[in-house]
């Protein structure tokens, strides 16, 4: 039997569910919606979620998929689906929650006493890491911004998670993430591996849906859940990333695309007046990568308009 949250599933089995978090002022019970699926034989416990931005999508959809496919008589191990971690942040179509306006994504491991969004990290940490074995966190540039097909692996794990980090089979590998909070940190403070799968955003797209669900089963075959060999790249490209931030507001006109290379001093955005007069130029500071560009185009002084790669080197399986 496997036990997570309120749920007991037996091998063979499949179960949904939700954590309870809190009730909202409307009388509906918050909390993470949970599908497990509990393989016939032994073996590892992997989570898989998304939603921690309630307006990234792909990810959502994703899980949804891969759960309802899997077989629980070819499975070896447990695997946890969290489809929408921030249903609150789901409801309000943005990257945050309505209800505190935090971001979820900088805020674990959480506070059992503070707002919702502090008490659903703290709920995380609590129930559902002591329950598994590695994670895979799905995410999209959400709605502001579309990022290139990548993986984090935070620096520090490199030992832990990169095994996985390769088998989510994306070429970019981010190594850092120097912001603290984020889903991972716990799950990886616990000694399990955890990686942060980012392809996509600007708006739903069936093609980033496909990248998320085939990371997804690479992973599965890569910890021996499913049968067959985790495909792997040659080779992959570590880099380090760099905000860049606005210093006018306006309105922003982008000159690159997720993915593309770029010298140092070339062009990448440039934000104008309601005249069309330039108010400011946004310029590689580096020869590297543009992994994410903002596409919504109204841009206030601080916004982040790009994030750059600085290549790191090249890892080798």
């Amino acid at each position: 039997m496997y036990s997570i949250g309120p749920l007991t599933v037996a091998p063979g089995e499949r179960a949904q569910g939700l954590i309870p978090v809190g009730i909202s002022t409307y009388g509906v019970e918050l909390g993470i919606p949970l599908i497990v699926v509990n393989g016939t034989e032994d073996g590892p416990v992997l989570c898989v979620d998304a939603g921690v931005h309630g307006d990234e999508y792909d990810g959502q959809e994703a899980i949804r998929r891969v759960l309802a496919e899997v077989d629980p008589a070819g499975l070896r191990g447990t695997l946890v689906g969290i489809p929408c971690m921030n249903t609150p942040a789901f409801e309000a179509a943005a990257r945050t929650s309505g209800l505190d306006h935090l971001n979820l994504n900088r805020i674990f491991p959480g506070d059992a006493d503070g707002s919702y969004s502090l008490r659903l990290a703290a709920t995380f940490v609590e129930q559902v890491v002591p329950a598994i074995d590695a994670l895979v966190d799905l995410h999209t540039g959400g709605t502001f911004g579309e990022i290139a097909p990548l993986t984090i692996v935070q620096g520090g794990y490199e030992d832990l998670a990169t095994g996985i980090g390769l088998a989510a089979g994306h070429r970019l590998i981010w190594k850092g993430g120097k912001w603290g909070g984020t889903v991972r940190h716990p799950t990886l403070a616990a000694g399990k591996p955890a990686i942060t799968i980012e392809a996509g955003g600007g708006t739903y797209r069936e093609e980033n849906v496909r990248l998320h669900i085939d990371s997804i089963h690479n992973i599965l075959r890569q910890l021996k859940m499913t049968d067959g060999e985790a495909e792997l790249r040659d080779d992959y490209i570590a880099v380090s990333g760099t905000f860049a931030r606005s210093a006018a507001g306006g309105f922003l006109l982008g000159h690159a695309a997720p993915g593309e290379n770029c010298k140092e001093g070339d062009l990448i955005a440039h934000i104008v007046d309601h005249y069309g007069n330039t108010l400011e130029e946004v310029r590689a500071p580096q020869d590297g990568i543009v992994l994410w560009v903002r596409r919504i185009r109204t841009v206030r002084p601080g916004d982040e308009v790009v994030i750059f790669g600085e290549v790191q080197g090249e890892i080798t399986p």
